[in-house]
């Protein structure tokens, strides 16, 4: 199951990760966020002990996201070593993430 990435918990579960991580920004009211929510569920469950897979909700967590300047959502970051190495605006098939997440695994 992905983690629930907050403004309190991000330091420590993102940026201070040993793992890449995977981080969805999304709101409930997003149609688009619903459709990736069950890929990135599934991106959990794949890469369980190899990434870290979490969500932000980006009404709950206004901090982290204009950190990052979050705009538009979904907006999927991978972050390593506490840096964005990859990122992913919008709605796309599971494949196009799982390939962004093995890319930093190698």
């Amino acid at each position: 199951m992905a983690l629930e990435i907050t403004d309190a918990n991000f330091e420590e579960l993102v940026l201070k990760a040993d793992k890449p991580v995977l981080v969805d920004f999304w709101a409930e009211w997003c149609g688009p966020c619903r459709m990736v929510g069950p890929v990135v569920e599934e991106l959990a469950k794949d890469f369980e002990g190899t990434a870290v897979v979490g969500k932000v909700n980006v009404d709950h967590n206004p901090e982290i996201s204009v950190k990052f300047g979050i705009r538009n959502i979904p907006a999927l970051l991978i972050f390593k070593n506490g840096e964005i190495v990859d990122k992913q605006i919008g709605a796309v098939p599971k494949s196009v993430l799982a390939e962004k997440l093995n890319k930093q695994l190698a």
